[in-house]
């Protein structure tokens, strides 16, 4: 099985182009969201670390916001809490699909969480930061503060560009995405 890993900056279409692929894909903040709504074992934990933020199951998101408002480090410790339950789903989600050729792993913090294998191929999404801010702006729930909160958590950009075999220019046109999807494809198989 052939792992691709989807990289990028926030909001340079990373799970836009994860669907490009045709083939399985797992994408985190999916999981994350089924996380909060579903699992009683997260909310138990967060509800003990957070008694005065996190009041009521399922986690409601305006709860996340204010706990991560309040301290960047709230942050970090919901993560150490989320990300365990992430990859225990997808474990799953690659033995289900352990005889597919290829599957898409659309992880925002695969790098950071060292999630990744070695012979994983990274892709990295690379788009111009003002239609980046343009999408980010258009996003139902979008607030700046916590962007930048989720910005200080990220491995730079460089560094996360350095370490993928191929870089995907996306100016968010699917004729463009598409011509590039096929030839990273081409190069793989």
């Amino acid at each position: 099985m052939i792992r691709l890993a989807v990289v990028g900056d926030i909001g340079a279409g990373k799970s836009y182009v994860a669907k490009q692929f045709g083939c399985p894909v797992f994408n985190a903040d999916v999981e994350v969201n089924k996380l909060y709504k579903t699992n009683k074992k997260c909310f138990i934990k967060l509800k003990k670390l957070f008694p005065q933020y996190i009041i009521s199951f399922p986690i409601k998101k305006n709860e996340l916001f204010k706990t991560i408002m309040k301290n960047q480090s709230n942050l970090k410790k919901i993560t150490k809490i989320i990300h365990p339950e992430v990859q225990i789903e997808m474990n799953k989600f690659l033995m289900k699909n352990r005889n597919k050729k290829i599957v898409v792993l659309d992880i925002p913090l695969l790098l950071e969480n060292k999630i990744n294998k070695k012979n994983d191929i990274l892709i990295f999404v690379d788009a111009k930061k003002s239609q980046i801010n343009k999408r980010l702006k258009r996003r139902k729930n979008f607030n700046l503060k916590l962007f930048k909160k989720f910005k200080k958590i990220q491995l730079p950009i460089e560094y996360k560009k350095k370490k993928s075999q191929f870089i995907l220019k996306n100016n968010f046109t699917n004729k463009f995405v598409k011509k590039g999807v096929k030839i990273i494809l081409k190069k793989i198989l």
